[in-house]
């Protein structure tokens, strides 16, 4: 853990003043219900989970520290009204917690992006979290915080990435077990080139599952590789 750590050693004597930013830029949101909506993304580097269908791995490592108005000043200079805080995993930097604040004092919509290990009860009120439930094939699962799915408000969201059948009963289960879709609206994520999208519709049908089918807009207007969009 100490080694995934690491990126943020850049931090160090600045903890207080910067973050460590893999990149910023204006895209059209490609998950979640907000799919389409035109969004400024702030991407943190480093994070804590290692999943087995990560697309944004180069985000483990480097990014730059940057001051914390300096990173406000470029996301809402895209002038999208929603900004993204997404990673990397975000809750890992110090100064997290003072970005959502400031984002929300200029009038930003915040959406926030998470792996869904770290207390997400942190999270000023307004901002809308994204809690990524790690799923068996995920390699994470272990490092769920349970305790977020008692802790999610109205507006907040769970993703589930599936990476075959057996995630996909898992998802269900734990969907209908605790009710989740009660206390937020449920997505159902295809993993890229793992599950077949239509194949999920069909298990979804089928089983009368609470959850909303989440493809990855982005993938699918641009190459699947492509960064900063």
């Amino acid at each position: 853990m100490e080694r995934r750590l690491a990126p943020l050693q850049a931090l160090r004597g600045r903890e207080t003043t910067h973050l460590l930013i893999a990149e910023i830029y204006a895209s059209v949101q490609g998950e979640s219900t907000h799919a389409g909506r035109p969004c400024a993304f702030i991407r943190t580097a480093a994070c804590n989970q290692r999943c087995s269908y990560c697309d944004t791995a180069w985000a483990f490592e480097g990014g730059t520290p940057m001051p914390l108005p300096e990173v406000v000043e470029k996301a809402l200079a895209f002038g999208t009204g929603l900004v993204e805080i997404t990673g990397g995993e975000p809750m890992l930097q110090p100064l997290f917690v003072p970005l959502c604040r400031a984002l929300l004092d200029a009038g930003a919509e915040v959406l926030v992006e998470t792996g869904g290990s770290h207390d997400i009860s942190v999270i000023p009120a307004g901002v809308r979290v994204i809690v990524d439930v790690k799923t068996p094939g995920s390699g994470e699962e272990h490092a769920n915080d349970r305790g977020n799915l008692a802790r999610l408000r109205p507006g907040d969201e769970l993703k589930f990435v599936l990476t075959s059948r057996d995630d996909y009963h898992w998802a269900r289960d734990l969907v209908r077990r605790e009710k989740l879709h009660e206390r937020a609206t449920v997505l159902f994520s295809p993993a890229w080139g793992r599950i077949n999208p239509q194949d999920l519709v069909a298990w979804m049908l089928s089983d009368r599952v609470p959850a909303r089918l989440n493809l990855q807009l982005h993938k699918y207007v641009w190459d699947p590789a492509r960064r900063g969009v």
